[in-house]
């Protein structure tokens, strides 16, 4: 293969190569798409389909990186497949470099070994084509390993030129919207995702060792309920009704406990209409589940084992860097109240206060509080203003007062509060969870003011009292623990990905001028 390899510098300058012009106007841009148009005719026209219909490959792009030195030595035959990205002209020979969905290989393709007819055409084909590959395995001087190709063919001709190599794909709008343009240039982007993945497949592993059952539950729901939010409202034609996109499964999730099953969950989409920043997208990830005779201390005891699990199959590691702060997962999460942290934090006893003295409390500290319509509010607001930027480390906040906490049970030892905790990790609200409502009467009462607080204007509250739940409820619901989390926050942390929409492949966008 001596008489094949290219000199040092020949592999130099391939690297360094731009793939494409800068494209800088929509004019250019049809232009190109015209030209590349036209050399898909050309090929048509003696006799090779630019868009065929299959490619038997032996190897992925990893498997020749991992098995290479075997490969090689046995001279072996590999045929893969993938996109250019790279290439470098040589007159007699090319570089280039393709990429899989598994890796980036250098490929050397010859006048002499592919034949003149095959390497015109080649020589012809941009970056961004995507191509099929036969040949053996060698090593250039620099140490760069390299398929030496003995046959190549067009396997799809992109008329679209690709963003320049050297300034990316790098606006975050059109990242956005062009997620597939992204993932071909950014292959870190494809990481994430990748990642991703294996965080959601681990979870599935983790309810699955604790005899979870995984469920399904109805998106589309005549009454809206399980948390405070606006929906999005759709018409059923053929029943002539409103129905609702879910915002959340609770109520359904419940149901199936009061049927008999002790340990339910589900991997759900949720929708909510309200604002976009870079916590929220109108449609997310949600994972709930239910575990009937367990209270809100057994779930943070599951919350905090699934962390640790998920981090070391996915990741590989229980350490994590989010935002130049590193989460140690493998340490006990810290526990608080949040009566407790918020008179810490800025010296206000909460606890013995009535609204109005609360009220008081907050106008003093400089919080709006035009909003705040009773005690649980107020708690609240303290707490998200002075407490909630300060938590990093992964931390319960428990004991929620009963006035923001409609589907909780009332605390054990403090009828003002309810059995709920939230995880917050970096600053970021992560969970919630409960020991749930299981008194019928006393969830009757509760939606019933709920209602009340819609016809007053409250608009994140359900304004339709759910009878159905309510008899399911009288048919008897065990002691049960609740908990609701974010996959899209979670893969955040775990990836160190500051926006929700650099998790989500197709995020919610204002449309186009």
């Amino acid at each position: 293969m001596s008489d094949s390899k290219p000199n040092q510098i020949s592999e130099k300058s391939s690297r360094e190569e731009a793939a494409e012009k800068v494209i800088v106007s929509p004019e250019e841009t049809s232009r190109l798409i015209e030209t590349r148009r036209e050399k898909a005719r050309l090929l048509r026209e003696k006799g090779i389909n630019p868009y065929p219909y299959k490619y038997e490959r032996t190897h992925s792009l990893a498997d020749l990186l991992k098995n290479f030195d075997a490969l090689e030595k046995d001279g072996t035959k590999v045929r893969v497949a993938g996109r250019m990205t790279l290439k470098r002209d040589m007159g007699k020979s090319v570089f280039a470099d393709i990429r899989d969905q598994s890796a980036r290989f250098q490929i050397y393709v010859k006048r002499d070994s592919v034949g003149e007819d095959s390497f015109s055409d080649f020589k012809k084909y941009d970056i961004g084509d995507i191509i099929g590959l036969e040949g053996t395995l060698f090593v250039t001087r620099t140490g760069e390993k390299t398929l030496a190709v003995s046959s190549i063919e067009i396997l799809c001709k992109a008329l679209h030129p690709l963003p320049d190599k050297h300034a990316g794909l790098v606006d975050k709008e059109m990242r956005y919207r062009q997620r597939y343009v992204d993932l071909i240039v950014n292959p870190e982007v494809r990481d994430v995702f990748v990642k991703r993945s294996k965080i959601v497949a681990a979870i599935r592993d983790y309810f699955a060792e604790k005899d979870f059952l995984e469920v399904e539950t109805p998106i589309l729901q005549p009454i809206y309920g399980g948390a405070a939010a606006r929906p999005f409202v759709t018409h059923h034609n053929t029943l002539d009704m409103e129905l609702y996109l879910r915002i959340a499964d609770e109520l359904y999730l419940k149901r199936l406990i009061v049927g008999g099953f002790e340990r339910v969950w589900e991997l759900c989409k949720d929708f909510r209409n309200e604002g976009m920043d870079r916590l929220h997208n109108p449609e997310f990830t949600m994972i709930e589940c239910y575990w009937a005779y367990a209270d809100y201390f057994d779930m943070m005891n599951f919350v905090e084992e699934m962390f640790r699990y998920v981090c070391a199959k996915a990741l590989g590691t229980q350490v994590v860097t989010y935002e130049e702060t590193e989460l140690d997962f493998s340490k006990p999460f810290e526990r608080i109240t949040m009566l407790g942290s918020v008179k810490d934090e800025c010296g206000v006893d909460l606890s013995e206060m009535n609204y109005e003295e609360s009220l008081s409390e907050a106008r003093k500290k400089e919080i709006d509080t035009d909003s705040l319509n009773n005690w649980g509010q107020v708690v609240e607001a303290f707490f998200e203003k002075f407490v909630e930027p300060k938590l990093s480390a992964p931390t319960f906040v428990m004991d929620f007062p009963q006035d923001i906490s409609p589907l909780a049970k009332i605390h054990r030892s403090n009828e003002r509060l309810t059995e709920r905790f939230e995880l917050f990790i970096a600053g970021l609200e992560c969970a919630n969870a409960f020991s749930e409502l299981n008194d019928p009467d006393d969830q009757r009462d509760r939606f019933l003011a709920m209602v009340e607080g819609a016809k007053k204007g409250e608009k994140e509250t359900p304004n339709t009292y759910d009878a159905d739940f309510i008899t399911a409820l009288q048919y008897g619901m065990p002691p049960t623990s609740g908990l609701g989390f974010g996959v899209d926050r979670m893969v955040m942390i775990l990836t160190d990905q500051r926006n929700i929409r650099d998790v989500l492949f197709f995020p919610q966008m204002r449309p186009e001028a």
